[in-house]
């Protein structure tokens, strides 16, 4: 007697295409969720660089440009990227803390998994901790990061795999990620904008005239002393030009003249203008902190990235 799927047509699927469909559905999730945390973790990285103590180095237009142009090629990377991880990480999770839990406890229980993720990155991030030299707020701050960056793919794909939970095809649960995610990201930027907007981003410091008289030292034997009456003393202070090729040649400056202080329109564009009878120096700029102000010039091309810093001695 011929059952009623098959008089209607419908072909029961075969448990290898079963595996197959719910090895893609779990691969499809796992990405999916990589794929927002990292575009959140972007977020919060700038956000975190814009806090930090800066120069307010100018950008490079040409390095825009180049990042449109290799952007297709980070997004192909980036997918790469999540899929080696989902398969050979997040997959792996799911499937022993599925084991743990039904050795342990009788069933499958979602807290293993956040649970092994911790356990598993802990030796990580304390041996990267040791190795950069980080404090234990942050050790601690990162390892939770990495935690919750591999627990969140887990869970989310764990959601595929229960048995007791309505049947959802890949495709559906990338729809999902999509629309939460791209409410996370949008609530992440939000918040990072109304951050530094509220004045959480780095700031020079404020000086003034008052402030800016003293010794100055680079550090290196080099050293700039500026008097409150005007007078300012060099001794084997760095200079740089440009040869023909655009390469930074440095010379040190050695003797007496006069500076001054500009306030500018704001802490962002302060400058102290020093002028020395035998070579010349550049305006130098303020960036450090109100504790340990700093002053820095360029060193050839402001889109190298290089500076040259004296530091209040005193």
């Amino acid at each position: 007697m011929r059952s009623k799927k098959q008089m209607s047509g419908q072909v029961p699927m075969q448990p290898q295409t079963r595996v197959r469909a719910r090895f893609g559905a779990v691969l499809t999730a796992s990405m999916s969720v990589l794929s927002v945390e990292a575009v959140i973790g972007t977020i919060a990285l700038i956000v975190w660089g814009q806090t930090q103590e800066s120069p307010g180095l100018s950008y490079n237009a040409l390095g825009i440009i180049f990042l449109i142009v290799i952007a297709p090629f980070m997004a192909v990377a980036g997918a790469v990227l999540g899929a080696l991880l989902s398969a050979g990480v997040v997959m792996p999770l799911l499937v022993v803390a599925g084991w743990l839990g039904r050795r342990f406890s009788g069933r499958e229980a979602w807290w293993w998994v956040p649970a092994l993720a911790a356990a598993g990155t802990a030796p990580l991030a304390l041996a990267v901790s040791v190795l950069v030299e980080a404090g234990p707020l942050t050790g601690l701050g990162g390892w939770l990061a990495v935690t919750a960056a591999l627990a969140v793919p887990a869970l989310v794909a764990r959601r595929l795999l229960l048995p007791d939970r309505p049947r959802l095809s890949g495709g559906v649960m990338f729809g999902r990620v999509a629309l939460y995610g791209t409410l996370a990201v949008v609530t992440a930027g939000t918040l990072g904008v109304i951050g530094l907007y509220a004045g959480i981003g780095y700031e020079p410091p404020r000086l003034s005239t008052e402030r800016v008289a003293g010794t100055w030292s680079d550090g290196e034997g080099g050293t700039l002393i500026l008097t409150a009456d005007g007078k300012a003393t060099a001794t084997r202070v760095k200079t740089f030009d440009l040869d023909d090729s655009f390469e930074p040649v440095v010379h040190e400056c050695t003797g007496t003249g006069t500076w001054g202080y500009d306030p500018g329109a704001g802490s962002w564009s302060q400058e102290v203008d020093v002028s020395l009878d035998n070579c010349p120096m550049n305006a130098w700029e303020v960036f450090g902190s109100p504790e340990h102000p700093k002053l820095f010039v360029y060193i050839g091309d402001p889109d190298s990235w290089d500076l040259y810093i004296l530091q209040r001695r005193d």
